[in-house]
């Protein structure tokens, strides 16, 4: 017959339980603070903002007013100049900048005529989101521009989106899913390793071997990091085959990046799995680190539109530069030496990790 006080006891017991595990006791009231915070604070669709340079060829009033009104529409930002329009695509194949405007010599004269544009809008259109909010700038008043004939084209830019011409969102979110699926597995998967030889009982014949912390952290990652490329090397077979993804850069360049972010990423697995006491607490920890990343990073929602705060903390997370060598190498062709301002914050993170890591790891049974 069905027990009341059975029941009660039995949810006494669980009650106790949560209390001893502050890891699930703070995932109760963390997660909802996290996510409550993330979508109603950091994640922003109205993209602002977005870094921008030009190019002046005609140099006048005119055309510097038009680069003055452009970034008075907070669309852009004007963070820098370039003398040539070679140098203003070779910025955007780096990502050093997301629109770019190239002022022609013969400016005055098609504001004049009022029968053209007057300047060309150049977009890495290989981020859909991007490509929408700048277009928004198609149609901005030139200053002394006579008023337009019926008929007439009443555009100022002409607009020309590079890298992802066909506007497919395939082409942004397929090559993205390398750096958010090695991200969920490379740490789930370190994070388990130790902990689970913890619970085995097989750290006990560590005990008795001079295996270092350091070697060991080392000998736990390099099987990993094979099994990464092969999940990066199925994704990409996938994503040409099926999606036609293009490549545009060079397969080596990617595959040396991806071993930066692999490692990198496998660190944290190591510092997770020194800090849980179970399989169970490195799964949630896992799921704790792996939704900020995929939130802040880029992937889900435009990084411009994040507030600068929450642009600083995803700066800390390895996906978020992974997924601009990513899109910068594979979509804009860009070579490995351009994306070094992102290589390197991984290497950081990676002595950062293994360093912590080492550090915490004690070959002991407790």
């Amino acid at each position: 017959m069905l027990s009341l006080a059975r029941i009660a006891a039995v949810s006494r017991k669980e009650i106790l339980h949560l209390r001893r595990d502050r890891l699930t006791g703070g995932m109760i009231a963390g997660i909802p603070i996290i996510m409550t915070l993330l979508f109603g604070y950091a994640i922003n669709q109205d993209v602002r903002h977005l870094p921008a340079g030009y190019v002046d060829l005609a140099n006048t009033t005119a055309s510097r007013a038009l680069i003055t009104d452009a970034h008075a529409t907070q669309v852009i930002d004007i963070i820098t100049d370039a003398a040539s329009s070679s140098e203003l695509e070779a910025m955007l194949r780096r990502g050093e900048i997301s629109v770019g405007i190239l002022i022609p010599p013969d400016f005055e004269r098609r504001r004049i005529r009022n029968g053209q544009p007057v300047a060309q809008l150049l977009v890495d259109g290989s981020d859909p989101i991007i490509l929408s909010t700048a277009k928004g700038l198609v149609q901005l008043p030139v200053e002394g521009r006579a008023s337009r004939p019926p008929g007439q084209p009443s555009d100022t830019f002409s607009f020309r989106p590079y890298y992802n011409p066909e506007r497919r969102s395939v082409v942004f979110i397929v090559p993205g899913l390398t750096g958010v699926i090695l991200t969920l597995t490379m740490v789930l998967f370190t994070a388990i390793a130790i902990v689970r030889e913890r619970e085995h009982g097989n750290l006990e014949l560590l005990i008795t071997t001079p295996v270092l912390s350091i070697e060991l952290m080392i000998g736990k990652i390099l099987p990993y990091i094979v099994i990464g490329y092969i999940q990066v090397s199925l994704i990409l077979l996938l994503g040409v085959y099926l999606f036609n993804v293009p490549i545009n850069g060079s397969l080596i360049d990617f595959y040396v990046a991806v071993g930066f972010f692999v490692t990198s990423t496998l660190t944290l697995g190591l510092v997770i799995s020194t800090l849980a006491s179970s399989q169970f607490q490195a799964f949630q920890m896992t799921f704790i680190s792996f939704l900020p990343q995929l939130l802040l990073s880029g992937y889900m929602f435009p990084f411009e539109g994040m507030p600068r705060a929450a642009q600083w903390l995803a700066e800390i997370f390895p996906l978020t530069h992974f997924l601009r060598i990513v899109r910068g190498i594979l979509l804009r062709g860009a070579e490995l030496a351009e994306m070094w301002a992102e290589l390197w914050p991984l290497l950081v993170f990676f002595l950062v990790m293994m360093s912590l890591s080492v550090l915490r790891f004690r070959k002991r049974l407790d």
